[in-house]
């Protein structure tokens, strides 16, 4: 039985990190290389799980649900960006001020039109058996969500490092002015890194829906998780935010299993000490 509760905890908290890379990643993209705070993050996240209950009640297929979803989500990232924080850009203040509002506005909407039951998300049919792996349970869904996780993490490498737009949206990162001054279009640029990083968490709130389900407050609950992230891994680092999810993961599952009344101490601790020693985070680049 202890050799169960560990394999189970550590299979719970890998399947767990992957949900939140999904999270994490689009934010730590739109924080690291905008420097846009986008706290409505986590709302994105929960409307995304909100779109897939819809959806999926309708008789929608899973997987063209979470890419709906992820569209739905992912312009109205758009029309944030556009509309709204690109006329208070550089007033990083005002960025989280809005945000946090846009955040309130959407929980609001949620509420209101969803009520306030937490609604269940089923996993698709043929994903609902168990499988065995050394001779225990474990549900197929949330090892199918890691693997999903994994070609994302691929996915964002080669686009980021690998291909000519991640160039241009790095140089532009850099050093903006000379990139326009050599043609680079870097506003729209940052348009489709704010759509990308929106569509991920839409997309994350359908994959975990079926986990989480869709409820009031869902937004509260994964931010700070995405923060913690991003704090840990450093922002923009796409590796930091990977390793960064898989380390929350880890500690968010077993420190409610083991310590449940000091798990929060156990989330927040790391994150402290990685402010105080090393505030750039362990994947970031010291600015200079």
């Amino acid at each position: 039985m202890q050799w169960q509760f560990w394999i189970i905890q550590t299979l719970n908290s890998v399947a767990f990190g992957g949900l939140l890379f999904l999270l994490s990643s689009g934010f730590s993209l739109i924080f690291g290389l905008m420097r846009i705070p986008n706290l409505a993050h986590g709302a994105f996240f929960m409307l995304g799980a909100y779109f897939g209950y819809s959806l999926l009640a309708r008789g929608g297929n899973f997987g063209l649900v979470a890419r709906a979803a992820g569209l739905g989500v992912g312009l109205l990232g758009i029309a944030l960006e556009r509309l709204v924080l690109r006329q208070i850009s550089g007033n990083e203040q005002g960025q989280v001020l809005v945000t946090l509002g846009v955040s309130f506005i959407i929980a609001d909407i949620c509420l209101l039109a969803w009520t306030g039951d937490p609604m269940p998300l089923p996993a698709p049919l043929e994903l609902r058996r168990p499988l065995f792996i050394a001779g225990y349970a474990f549900p197929t869904y949330r090892l199918v969500v890691l693997a999903i996780a994994l070609v994302a993490a691929v996915g964002l490498y080669f686009l980021m490092e690998r291909t000519r737009i991640g160039a241009m949206i790095r140089a532009g990162v850099d050093d903006m002015e000379m990139a326009r001054g050599v043609g680079i279009p870097v506003s729209r640029l940052f348009t489709l890194v704010f759509l990308l990083g929106s569509a991920l968490a839409g997309i994350g709130g359908v994959l975990g829906g079926p986990i989480l389900n869709a409820y009031p407050g869902l937004d509260a609950d994964m931010l700070p998780l995405a923060l913690i992230v991003v704090i840990l891994g450093g922002a923009g680092s796409l590796l930091g935010a990977f390793v960064g999810s898989f380390a929350v993961g880890f500690l968010y599952n077993f420190g409610i299993a083991l310590v449940p009344d000091l798990a929060y101490f156990v989330l927040f601790l790391p994150m402290v000490l990685v402010l105080v020693f090393l505030p750039q985070g362990l994947f970031g680049r010291v600015q200079l």
